[in-house]
């Protein structure tokens, strides 16, 4: 008879029965084609129920640590070695995970969105329309290329926005610029070698990286990537910010436009990925035209996010692609499902379609406008302007700020954390081991409080001109 402490039991009898046997079966105690006992005997023994015993039984039974045999009984089932070593509760990682940003500290770098300006009101109602009017709709697996609703609705915006012209299958949504990053990579093929700008995004070589895809730097100069360069590196893939490069702000003139797509035609199956993340937020004028509208050869690959538009927490982005690619990915890829709810698609859908899109991007670019007046008016006021430089073309929510300054970088950034302010530098984005320009600071203003700038402005000027 087994003779366990039912004392001892913290949860319920039968998970307790179940764990001493199974780990008695393991350790070999009880050894392989040993006839348990009868449920009704060890009940008996036990004083307790026969259907507690029977769950004990049945979970040895399901998980193979037993085997029933008919009007015979339950014997100890064999098991393959010894019991795993318990596994670790707790991860020891070798390196510093991003942490929140302090709520004492003033960034001026940052990227977060200001919560007040989101369209809570319409977004509400847009997610009460999908889930009264669409309960069925929401139950179904996503497309592969997204719901045709949204595909379409962000056609209409690109052609209407952008004068992009793309067919609504040619567009493909996805949860995030990341994840279609990593689309493109299995419809273009590992076995490329990709070239992204430098200075730029530091995520996006790490994620190429990642997916086991050889990707390079190509410097820039004032017009973008350098198309020399790029031609000399043998690179097949260029993925590029033309519009407005990050974190320079540099916008590429027509000529090195066409540069580019020549670039592209020069060989068979280049290809260039035009990311536009913030091209909406042009301060004057119209938004520039796409690389895209200006391909003829199919060689160029768009992608955009609603993370700018929005709130970067709604992880919708999407890619209008070439149709050559586009029928390619549909034959080799298709087996993927959209990786954005159902739900968010269609309340999306219906907030382009009803115009509040448009509205609210219009309503951003004068509030965004008028918070840049307001930073570089704090910027004059601190005192900071008399040792600094603004570099900017009246596009996007970030430019630079040069200093006169002998303090390296870091020093500079750990001497204005010491007083509580977040700054990035332009160094921080260029690889490891360039030449990199040094006391150039990144103002994102799109979260940032002109009184609080200025506080922040006057302390970087004390740490920079001291």
């Amino acid at each position: 008879m087994l003779t366990y402490n039912l004392a001892e039991a913290a949860g319920s009898l039968y998970e307790f029965l179940y764990r001493k046997i199974r780990d008695d079966i393991i350790s070999g105690a009880i050894p392989p084609g040993t006839r348990l006992p009868s449920k009704r005997a060890l009940a008996r023994n036990y004083g307790i129920s026969v259907i507690t015993v029977q769950s004990a039984y049945e979970q040895l039974l399901c998980e193979g640590y037993a085997r029933a045999e008919p009007r015979r009984g339950y014997y100890a089932a064999a098991t393959a070695g010894r019991r795993p070593s318990p596994r670790k509760t707790a991860v020891s990682l070798d390196i510093a995970l991003p942490a929140p940003e302090p709520r004492d500290f003033i960034s001026i770098s940052g990227n977060n969105a200001d919560p007040g300006l989101f369209p809570f009101a319409a977004w509400a109602r847009m997610t009460r329309k999908a889930l009264t009017e669409n309960p069925a709709r929401l139950m179904e697996i996503p497309v592969t290329g997204g719901l045709p609703e949204l595909r379409e609705a962000i056609s209409r915006h690109l052609s209407s926005f952008r004068g992009l012209l793309a067919d609504p299958d040619q567009i493909i949504i996805g949860a995030g610029t990341e994840y279609l990053y990593s689309l493109i990579i299995q419809l273009l093929g590992r076995d490329r070698l990709y070239a992204t700008e430098n200075p730029g995004y530091p995520k996006l070589m790490s994620i190429y990286r990642s997916n086991d895809v050889r990707c390079l730097p190509v410097s820039m100069d004032s017009d973008g990537i350098r198309v020399s360069e790029l031609e000399e590196s043998g690179a097949e893939i260029a993925h590029i910010t033309p519009n407005h490069h990050f974190p320079t702000g540099i916008t590429m003139p027509a000529g090195r436009r066409f540069e580019m797509l020549s670039w592209s035609l020069k060989k068979e199956g280049r290809y260039i990925i035009e990311d536009d993340y913030d091209s909406e937020f042009r301060v004057t004028g119209l938004p520039l035209p796409t690389l895209f509208s200006s391909d003829g050869a199919g060689r160029v690959i768009y992608l955009n996010t609603f993370a700018k538009t929005l709130t970067p927490t709604i992880r919708i982005s999407y890619m209008a692609l070439p149709p050559d690619l586009a029928d390619l990915f549909y034959r080799k890829l298709s087996f993927y499902s959209c990786t954005v709810s159902s739900f968010e698609q269609l309340a999306l859908a219906e907030f382009i379609n009803q115009g509040f899109l448009e509205k609210h991007i219009n309503k951003m670019r004068l509030y965004y406008s008028r918070k840049r007046e307001s930073i570089l008016r704090a910027i004059a006021s601190s005192g900071l302007g008399a040792i600094s430089r603004v570099h900017e073309n009246r596009a996007g929510l970030h430019f630079l700020l040069e200093l006169r300054s002998d303090i390296p970088d870091r020093e500079l950034r750990e001497r204005l954390r010491e007083r509580k302010i977040l700054v990035k530098t332009l160094s921080e984005y260029h690889v490891p081991g360039d030449q990199a320009p040094q006391h150039c600071l990144l103002i994102n203003y799109s979260s940032l409080d002109p009184a609080k700038a200025e506080q922040a402005f006057r302390e970087i000027a004390a740490v920079a001109g001291g």
